[in-house]
């Protein structure tokens, strides 16, 4: 193939509950180390759960201009956060950079939700009169991407894509796309939300949170813990990364997408499967030749169950020999940066040749007799990765991720 069609990862920048860079959160994430702690955000002495995957000893100052931290909220502090520290792992100088053809693609679940919350208490308390009109702007989805390409001066193609817990592959994916049709050179791709009340409250009303920690796969498994967080690439052509003499870190084969059309909440084997095979095909890759597939892995019965027949159906009878992980174990589920987290993790495990574990796994599950790489990172060769997101609304996305060689 062309090396201006071949499109690749050249930097990772990550804001997460178990590390801020990509250092640290490697670090951690091989050493299973979890990021759940008692919720500070706010005073859970109403709900029935009190464990949170927050952001600690995250400081926006050293990120974003104390003039501008008002005007925005903490979602894109974490996006602002992540990208320049993707541009900087990717050795991006912006002054040689033609900032029309470098773009902004993010996903996300809940947008600027603490601003729309924090709109909403002044409302009630005080009224409609005392809500700062500087404040009424911000919260829409679509800041997220116009904060980075503002802080940063980029004037290539901006998008949001708010496919909830699947948006970070969209748009991943997104950028794999303008790479390939020549619409840009390069593309700061991820996702991003942060902690709210909406989420926390609405998963509690879904009695779909776990009450001290996820368990993945497990067969007492019983719901996600809400996170937060940011993961966002560089993803360029093969020709401009070579050029650079950028680090790679991976390809990106291509990815695959769906829709259940079954239910709003409850997942579907069949739209997971058909989100994988389309992945595998769409990159040439057989499912015989994937090393590492990192899933969506919530902790809910259901949608462990409903992967893990999805992936007893794409792989076959070879599918207990798939090294199978949910980092969801140790950060939390991070909403629409979850994906994008996910896939820096696959980019990591492909550089070092180790894979994270699924930690706070105790009791197998008959439906779930998948290789979770329960507990304790393994050292493994992994050229071919796939990521597998889920989300409501039956939205499922996968991408296919390979080892770079020339």
């Amino acid at each position: 193939m062309n090396n201006d069609k071949r499109v690749v990862i050249t930097g990772l920048g990550v804001v997460s509950s178990i590390g801020i860079g990509r250092q640290d959160f490697w670090d951690a994430l091989i050493n299973g180390k979890s990021g759940v702690t008692l919720v500070s955000s706010f005073n859970t002495a109403d709900f029935p759960t009190h464990y949170g995957g927050e952001v600690k000893n995250f400081h926006p100052e050293e990120f974003v201009n104390k003039r501008k931290l008002r005007r925005l909220g903490r979602a894109s502090y974490f996006a602002i956060a992540a990208s320049k520290m993707a541009l900087k792992d990717a050795k991006v100088d912006l002054k040689n950079v033609n900032s029309a053809l470098l773009g902004v693609c993010m996903g996300t679940t809940m947008g600027e939700s603490q601003i729309l919350e924090e709109l909403d208490q002044t409302w009630v308390r005080e009224g409609v009169d005392k809500i700062d009109s500087a404040l009424v702007p911000s919260y829409p989805c679509n800041v997220l991407a116009a904060n980075v390409a503002i802080e940063l001066k980029l004037r290539g193609p901006n998008y949001v894509i708010p496919c909830a817990c699947a948006a970070g592959n969209y748009a991943i994916g997104k950028a794999y796309d303008l790479i390939r049709a020549n619409d840009a050179d390069m593309v700061l791709a991820g996702g991003a939300d942060a902690f709210s009340k909406i989420a926390y409250i609405g998963f509690n009303r879904m009695f779909a949170v776990a009450p001290e920690k996820c368990q993945p796969f497990d067969k007492n498994r019983k719901g996600i813990i809400v996170g937060e967080g940011s993961g966002m690439v560089v993803v360029e052509s093969l020709s401009g990364a070579l050029k650079r003499n950028a680090p790679i870190y991976a390809e990106v084969l291509g990815y695959g997408l769906s829709c259940d059309a079954n239910h709003m909440t409850a997942p579907s084997s069949d739209g997971i499967k058909e989100a994988i095979v389309k992945a595998l095909q769409e990159s040439g890759i057989k499912a015989s030749e994937v090393d590492y597939y990192n899933a969506h892995g919530t902790g809910t019965p259901a949608n462990d169950r409903e992967e893990s027949l999805a992936i007893k159906k794409v792989f076959g009878v070879n599918y207990k020999k798939l090294a199978v992980s949910s980092i969801k174990s140790m950060l939390g589920h991070t909403m629409g940066a979850a994906s994008a987290i996910e896939v820096i993790a696959c980019t990591l495990a492909i550089k070092h040749g180790i894979i994270p574990p699924t930690i706070n796994y105790q009791t197998p599950d008959p439906d779930c007799d998948i290789d979770c790489v329960p507990n304790v990172a393994r050292r493994h060769n992994v050229n071919i990765a796939v990521n597998s997101a889920s989300a409501f609304g039956g939205n499922n996305a996968c991408l296919v991720l390979k080892k770079f060689a020339v």
